[in-house]
This record gives C-alpha cells, structure tokens and sequence, in this order.
C-alpha cells in the first residue's frame, strides 16, 4: 500500500493494521542514556521533599523538570 492510500484509509477511519509490520516499529529517540549529576545535599534533600510530596521518585522528578525545561514534556 502506497503511503497517499494508507493516510486515506486511515483517515476514513479503516482499519491499516494489516499493513504494518509491527516486528520493524520503531519509536525514534526513546533509548535512554545514562548520566550522573553531583549536586549539593540541600538540594537533593529539597528534590526528596518534592519528590515524596508528589508521590513519585526522585528520579522521575529530575526527568519530568528537566523535560519541561526543555520543552518536551
């Protein structure tokens, strides 16, 4: 199927499952990278203040910031 035929039909609300090859899907940007950061103890004390007030880690604070930050959140 030709890529004008597939918009169309997906468009039209039709079913294009049959033509993608799921095995080949790939999500651009999505691997990760491993990085370390110092910071001084007041502020990691302060993101373990903010991270338990949310309920979440300190870990998904510092990504969810620094993606917001940068737009992409």
């Amino acid at each position: 199927m030709k890529t004008g035929d597939f918009d169309q039909a997906f468009d039209a609300g039709q079913s294009v499952e049959d033509e993608i090859d799921w095995t080949k899907a790939r999500r651009p940007n999505i691997e990760t990278k491993r990085v370390n950061v110092d910071f001084p103890s007041w502020v990691v004390q302060g993101l373990d203040r903010q991270a338990q007030h949310l309920g979440v880690t300190r870990q998904s604070l510092i990504k969810l910031w620094i993606a917001e930050r940068l737009g992409k959140a």
